[in-house]
């Protein structure tokens, strides 16, 4: 393994939590959600020698990963939908941790329902990303980037009741 590729592994190893909530994000199942990964990581590699330091390494593999994602959702909506069916584990967890899975799966659930540009605020803002980086990865001032985030946090709040 070269060099280079060593960095780029460890790169993905410090970042994959990044990459699986974006995956996450913008699929419905544990298999598209791979893929979306392992097609991430392959858009990261290829434009791995064209980053150029400009931003933070962060805010660059924010703005590869959104870009596959909407790119792949995008090729997926004007395919034929169909339902699944999800297998539910329940034993080993206490009504805590199942109430705060639960929590967790319903905020990704609403969140899904959000417009993909919404969606990309929601999630950088979930990670810490500053309000700079989010904006720069959306291509929207910093300011236009507060506002939404704002709105947002009023939406989340209504259809988490919603679907609760």
């Amino acid at each position: 393994m070269s060099v280079r590729e060593k960095e780029f592994a460890e790169l993905i190893k410090d970042h994959q939590g990044l990459i699986i909530k974006v995956s996450r994000l913008y699929t419905n199942t544990l298999e598209d959600e791979q893929d979306l990964f392992q097609e991430i990581v392959l858009q990261l590699w290829r434009s791995y020698d064209s980053f150029k330091g400009q931003s933070k390494i962060s805010t660059w593999m924010y703005r590869v990963a959104l870009n596959t994602a909407i790119t792949l959702f995008r090729k997926k909506t004007r395919s034929p939908q169909t339902d699944e069916l999800h297998d539910f584990h329940f034993a080993g967890y206490t009504e805590q941790d199942n109430d705060q899975e639960q929590k967790v799966a319903l905020l990704y659930k609403v969140i899904k329902k959000l417009p993909q540009v919404e969606r990309a605020i929601v999630t950088m803002y979930l990670d810490d990303l500053p309000y700079r980086d989010i904006a720069e990865n959306l291509g929207i001032s910093e300011v236009n980037a507060r506002v939404k985030m704002n709105r947002l946090k009023k939406t989340l709040k209504e259809l988490m009741t919603k679907y609760a």
